[in-house]
């Protein structure tokens, strides 16, 4: 049986994807407020579970159970083009995930805990009969979730060991995860043509270009104004105010972006999306240097 290259795996594997997970979980390691240094090996052991192992696991997972959608929106993936032969991909998605586990047992029991619950929303966001990503709601909650909500806890809940995450990281890392919602839409717009032929109600398949972009401009905004209001009430206004700084720039982006959203959905992740990420950290800081994270 012929066998992949290492490349194609690599490929299927999406290494550009992992990213905003890592980032996330450095969000919560940055926001516990607790010394790095004692727990570096932790956080590095953290920040591949967050990123090559359980982000790397999902994009496999998704290739192989959107072959069909891909031989369509993006023939030249490693499995439709044929350069992952036979049920390689499907191999590699659970050789992946229980790597993923494996690792995942060094984190302590919240940090597995996290990482497993981010496992089974990447199978269940692809994979039939659950297959969440058919609804364009759901399928985007899950994702926002695994790429933000979920990484961020798994930060805070290594340094914190045995004991959960503080509530107000808790609080950021839901809010964030919210607004990625509408992060995750602006990816739809690349492959409508395909969602439409496959049965996958994507919001713009759903509500329509148009809606579907006035949407995720709302749900990446309302949330970043409540943590603005947060920050305000934990006595931080300076954060708040950067925080306030970074929005209003993505605002006028969203403008410019609603003009043509199919066109420039990807536009406005390259410029908007890095504005909300460093939001992020900043909120992050605002707790490091607070009580009560």
């Amino acid at each position: 049986m012929a066998r992949p290259d290492v490349k194609a795996i690599a490929e299927l594997l999406k290494p550009i994807t992992w990213f905003p997970p890592m980032w996330a979980f450095g969000c919560g390691v940055i926001a516990s407020g607790i010394p790095l240094k004692a727990h570096a090996t932790l956080i590095v052991v953290g920040v591949l579970v967050a990123g090559p192992l359980v982000c790397a696991t999902s994009q496999a997972v998704n290739d192989w159970f959107d072959r069909e959608v891909d031989a369509i929106n993006e023939p030249d993936r490693p499995i439709p083009s044929g350069r992952m032969p036979g049920r390689w991909g499907l191999g590699v998605a659970v050789v992946w995930t229980l790597l993923s586990l494996l690792v995942a047992t060094a984190l302590g029991r919240w940090g597995f805990a996290a990482a497993f619950t981010g496992l089974i929303l990447a199978w269940a966001y692809s994979a039939p009969p659950a297959r969440l990503k058919r609804n364009g709601w759901w399928g985007n909650a899950a994702c926002a979730v695994c790429y933000e909500g979920l990484a961020w806890a798994t930060g805070g809940a290594v340094m914190a060991g045995v004991s959960r995450p503080g509530l107000r990281s808790l609080s950021l890392a839901a809010l964030f995860s919210a607004s990625a919602h509408g992060i995750m839409t602006l990816n739809d717009f690349k492959s409508i043509e395909g969602d439409q032929r496959t049965g996958i109600g994507s919001l713009p398949v759903r509500l329509g270009v148009d809606n579907a972009a006035r949407m995720a401009c709302l749900i990446m905004a309302l949330p970043q104004v409540v943590v603005i209001m947060l920050l305000i009430d934990w006595h931080k206004p300076l954060y708040a105010i950067s925080i306030a700084g970074l929005l209003f720039l993505q605002i006028l982006l969203m403008d410019r972006f609603l003009e043509s959203p199919r066109e420039r959905a990807v536009w406005y992740s390259g410029f908007g999306v890095p504005l909300f990420v460093a939001g992020m950290m900043i909120s992050a800081f605002a707790l490091r240097f607070s009580t009560g994270a």
